[in-house]
């Protein structure tokens, strides 16, 4: 079953959505320089409303080279149950987190499809050493995510067989099924893919994640 996670998330409706329609994981980011920022009085609002729901998704706080002391203490305070590290963060790093992470590789784009699966994959299995969790997003200069730029599919599906991770970027409510089916990730993130003129949209976010149900079947 492909796990899904949908972030970005600013409105406890929008989390509620995704989490009735069964999501395993949505992310709140708190990268103050990205449109989808959420305060802490919007990240408790969200947190409050999914728990309410009980069996409700993972919630994890998406952080970019943020000192970990400051990562530590948001994840306590909030009741955080991962962290995703968006940003250029050592693996060393990694153990400094109190809580389970996720880990965003950026893929360069400009790469041979040899020299790509190459590298990706020796950042992948430097990850295994670690208890983080692997996302492979596109590298977009000056941009730590939510770009709505696509990873080179021929490098993903080369590195899938061998490697568990999340896919991310580019991915949308009409396209994401024919990518799980083709490529086969551990799971997908979709940000910008489900928004209208830069706002979540509730219908996309529950088409989105019946698509990648659906693509399971």
């Amino acid at each position: 079953m492909t796990r899904v996670k949908i972030c970005g998330l600013k409105q406890p409706g929008h989390a509620l959505a995704a989490a009735e329609e069964g999501a395993d994981y949505i992310g709140l980011n708190f990268f103050a320089d990205s449109p989808r920022w959420a305060s802490m009085e919007q990240a408790r609002a969200i947190i409050a409303a999914v728990r309410r729901l009980g069996g409700s998704p993972q919630v994890v706080g998406l952080f970019v080279n943020t000192p970990a002391g400051e990562v530590n203490d948001a994840a306590k305070t909030l009741g955080l149950d991962m962290v995703q590290l968006s940003g250029a963060e050592p693996i060393e790093y990694i153990d400094e987190i109190e809580l389970p992470v996720i880990k965003v590789i950026h893929v360069p784009g400009e790469l041979e499809l040899r020299v790509a699966v190459v590298s990706v994959g020796r950042s992948l299995s430097e990850l295994r050493t670690s208890r983080a969790l692997p996302m492979l997003d596109a590298k977009v200069a000056g941009k730590f995510g939510g770009t709505g730029e696509s990873v080179d599919v021929a490098v993903v599906r080369n590195l899938s067989p061998s490697h568990d991770f999340l896919l991310a970027g580019g991915l949308r409510p009409e396209t994401v099924a024919e990518t799980v089916r083709e490529v086969r990730p551990w799971g997908v993130d979709v940000s910008s893919g489900v928004e209208t003129d830069g706002e979540k949209d509730e219908a996309k976010i529950r088409a989105f994640i019946r698509a990648v149900h659906k693509a399971d079947e």
